[in-house]
């Protein structure tokens, strides 16, 4: 059960490399800021209106924090079973839906599709999704969580488990990597000349690949393992600070696991957030961008740290 830590610092942050030591605040320590729901993942920091959002997948909604009141309300349902989410340049709410496409939220609350299909076959689940500078969008389609699969809704893929790329200009979706093992959580490095990806059901174990960036930002090569998980490591969603460290939710169920695993950007574990919940994904937010909120299963918690996330996190 959860029990908010009663010293300073909290005992939840572990330093696990000295380097880790100048991104904990002494006076901080682990807050849940929301609990029951089924299973939350995508938080979105909303800066301008002072609120988080989130998908609670399996209850087909989207939900919402408020920094002031500390309120919890439903921003959205049906949701398509909404899972990743994101801003773009503009500003706008970017969601990838396991009901098969990825969808913006413009100012007026309507919703425009960008992508649910390619060369004729429907998409299968996509996922996690992150925006480049240049303004293009990129999301993973693997094909766990295929039309929700919550209330025995499943569908049968019709792609390889590919990572796409929607132009920012033109709207063209191209593949970017293909036929990966269960590709999950993304994102780039602060200079956006790497892109890592999770790939969850990679053999023996999980891992997070890197690619360069190639072609002016619209492709990518040179795969190569980044981190190895290792036998039982679960990383999923995750986010980059401003000096490349990789912020990874983690964890299966288990209290030597479950938490948000730090990574620096050489792939050395330098800290970690322990959490009584498996994490799925984090985002960076907060007026300064330097506090972490974290979408652990039937909770969100939260962490301020002494880092900030980079501005498209």
């Amino acid at each position: 059960m959860w029990q908010p830590a009663s010293l300073y610092p909290d005992p939840a942050i572990e330093i696990l490399d000295e380097s880790f030591l100048k991104y904990r605040v002494f006076s901080a320590a682990v807050e849940r800021l929301a609990t029951g729901f089924r299973w939350a993942e995508g938080p979105v920091w909303f800066g301008d209106q002072r609120q988080l959002i989130w998908s609670d997948i399996p209850n087909d909604r989207m939900m919402r924090w408020d920094e002031e009141s500390g309120a919890v309300s439903v921003f959205r349902k049906p949701s398509n079973w909404s899972n990743g989410n994101t801003r773009d340049r503009q500003g706008r709410l970017v969601t990838c839906e396991h009901g098969r496409r990825v969808t913006r939220t413009e100012y007026d609350g309507s919703i425009t599709v960008l992508a649910d299909s390619f060369d004729g076959k429907r998409l299968n689940s996509p996922n996690d999704v992150v925006v480049k500078s240049d303004g293009s969008i990129w999301f993973t389609d693997p094909v766990f969580g295929i039309l929700g699969n919550y209330e025995g809704r499943v569908a049968p893929p019709e792609l390889p488990q590919n990572v796409y790329r929607i132009d920012g200009e033109t709207a063209e979706l191209t593949v970017v990597a293909e036929d990966l093992r269960g590709p999950n959580g993304l994102a780039f490095s602060p200079d956006e000349s790497v892109f890592y990806l999770v790939e969850s059901r990679a053999t023996p174990h999980r891992r997070i690949l890197a690619y360069d960036v190639t072609e002016g930002g619209r492709a990518i090569a040179n795969k190569r393992t980044f981190i190895d998980a290792g036998p039982g490591g679960t990383p999923d969603g995750f986010r980059v600070d401003v000096d490349g460290n990789l912020w990874c939710g983690w964890g299966m169920g288990s209290p030597e696991l479950d938490g948000v695993m730090i990574f620096n950007p050489d792939g050395r574990l330098i800290g970690r957030i322990r959490l009584p919940e498996r994490c799925a994904n984090v985002c960076f937010g907060g007026p300064m961008r330097n506090r972490l909120f974290m979408a652990a299963s039937q909770s969100v918690y939260a962490l301020y740290v002494n880092t900030q996330g980079v501005a498209r996190g």
